[in-house]
């Protein structure tokens, strides 16, 4: 594997350059995305912008932007709501968006999702993949700039390494959603690339993790690629190496999550989603978003209300818009205990109006009433399923959400050594370790922890994260029958590569069973 920089043992290094690195979120939230392969090379090529440590500061912050996603005409690629979001939750046993009405069919993406029959057409599909080459993409060409910089070659690797991490992060994605993916890592380089095996992206991240360890600064800094994500990271490939390439590296996930420092349970689980949750003590790694800033894409809780949900939150409906969308599986709601505090992620019940506490009718004049079953998928009632509430809704919001999207944090790698220490038969260290997040959420614990109990937590804890989907594979849930769906077959654990991509490059090669 080709490496970008030269390695060194120092772990001090990183520090006579801390400079270098940007001043807390400002830059990251101040730059948007743009078509970068036929926008940023002819800037990064033309433009003498970048020589200097400060301009270096604004110039990584194109690539952290790129987490945010975009949209254009080909496609919707938020990682907060459309359509990445929407993926990986609805494949999911937790989420789904049935057709009502006329309203959400859209060609059928969503009902494939649902029943698992998604093609290589699928516009999801299509998003998950963009948004992750056009991250990659991103990040390549700042590399390039900070390369011809006038930076040392000692800050040059500080700075490069964070990008590597990135980059990494955007490849274990690829490795978990298509398995067998290209790897690209030069923005010079316009041959198409070919294929490579998903082992061979599999030893790329860890390669690449391990690597830049030495570079990464060890203190915390917020919504950075620091050592403490890089090594979360590491502890989620070796979590699931299993199913990615055959292996158990359960006791390599543990020494991972070991070397994360600095973090804590808070106290409020919600603390967490909070619309200024940068305070949270436990969140490792987001995504900043700041509608001031001009950020897009983090508007999830208009895709899940009602329509006329804006009259119970504002006296005169001015809310934003809501769309009536995407709500709980029948069944995610009652498996949590009444008792369990994370149960208030989830809105169910009657709404009544701001205004006069009356209760809210829907156009057919029944009472708009949130219930958690969804009796016909296809042709489904407006008021069915429990609706997505974990991040905090504020009256005054504007379509675009200021909440900094979760993306890792310190409850994960508590949950990720549990299942590590059942996984190698000492359940009783996991135990403590699940206790410590169950105590938090108002319940006790059972003397006797196992993976089937530990499963359940995941997706109690975790509700509406994004993290569904892998856990479902990882223990193997995915692939049985659920409400609606039938059993899965074995080659859907990886999502075709999309079509238009096939179309554009044929040294791509279709995944198996598509």
């Amino acid at each position: 594997m080709n490496s970008d920089i030269d390695l060194k043992t120092n772990k001090d290094r990183h520090m006579k350059n801390k400079i270098l690195y940007i001043t807390i979120i400002f830059a990251l939230l101040n730059v948007k995305c743009t078509d970068l392969e036929e926008e940023l090379f002819d800037k990064v090529e033309s433009s003498q912008y970048g020589k200097t440590p400060a301009e270096i500061e604004t110039i990584v912050g194109q690539a952290y932007s790129s987490l945010r996603g975009f949209r254009d005409d080909n496609s919707i690629s938020y990682p907060t709501c459309e359509y990445v979001f929407f993926l990986v939750e609805c494949v999911s046993d937790e989420a789904c968006i049935p057709t009502r009405g006329t309203d959400w069919y859209d060609g059928g993406r969503y009902q494939e999702a649902q029943f698992h029959t998604w093609t290589p057409d699928n516009a999801m599909v299509l998003s998950a993949w963009r948004y992750l080459y056009e991250g990659i993409s991103s990040v390549n060409a700042v590399i390039y700039q900070v390369e011809q910089s006038e930076l040392t070659d000692e800050g040059k690797d500080n700075i490069k390494s964070e990008l590597r991490g990135l980059r990494a992060y955007y490849y274990y994605n690829l490795i978990d959603l298509f398995g067998n993916v290209p790897i690209t890592t030069s923005y010079e380089d316009l041959e198409l690339p070919a294929t490579s095996t998903r082992e061979e992206v599999y030893d790329f991240v860890e390669s690449e993790l391990l690597e830049i360890m030495d570079y990464l600064p060890e203190e915390i800094i917020y919504g950075r690629f620091t050592y403490n994500v890089a090594n979360t990271l590491l502890a989620r490939l070796y979590l699931n190496s299993e199913v990615f390439i055959g292996e158990e590296r359960w006791q390599d996930c543990i020494d991972a999550c070991d070397k994360v420092a600095g973090y804590q349970l808070e106290n409020d689980y919600f603390a967490n989603f909070l619309t200024d949750n940068t305070a949270s003590k436990e969140n490792i790694f987001v995504i900043p978003y700041d509608h001031k800033a001009g950020t897009l894409g983090n508007y999830l809780h208009s895709m899940t209300f009602h329509y006329y949900q804006p009259y119970v939150l504002t006296t005169d409906g001015s809310y934003p818009w809501c769309a009536n969308g995407i709500c709980g599986q029948p069944g995610l709601y009652s498996s949590f205990d009444d008792d369990d505090l994370r149960k208030k992620s989830m809105l169910i019940g009657e709404q009544t109006r701001l205004s006069d506490g009356s209760v809210i009718l829907m156009d057919d004049g029944n009472p708009l009433n949130y219930t958690e079953e969804v009796v016909d998928f296809v042709a489904a009632a407006q008021n069915e399923g429990v609706r997505l509430m974990k991040y905090e809704v504020k009256a005054d919001e504007v379509w675009e959400r200021d909440h900094d999207w979760v993306l890792m944090r310190y409850a994960e790698l508590l949950l990720m050594k549990a299942e590590c220490y059942i996984r190698l038969g000492s359940p009783a260290l996991a135990r403590p370790l699940i206790a410590s997040v169950r105590d938090r959420a108002g319940l006790d614990t059972q003397e006797t922890v196992d993976l089937d109990f530990l499963d359940d937590e995941l997706k109690r804890e975790f509700v509406f994260e994004g993290h569904r989907r892998t856990d479902n594979i990882r223990m193997g849930d995915f692939f049985e029958s659920w409400w609606n769906k039938g059993a899965t077959e074995d080659y859907r654990g990886i999502f075709p590569i999309p079509q238009t991509e096939l179309d554009k490059n044929t040294r791509l090669v279709q995944n198996p069973g598509y």
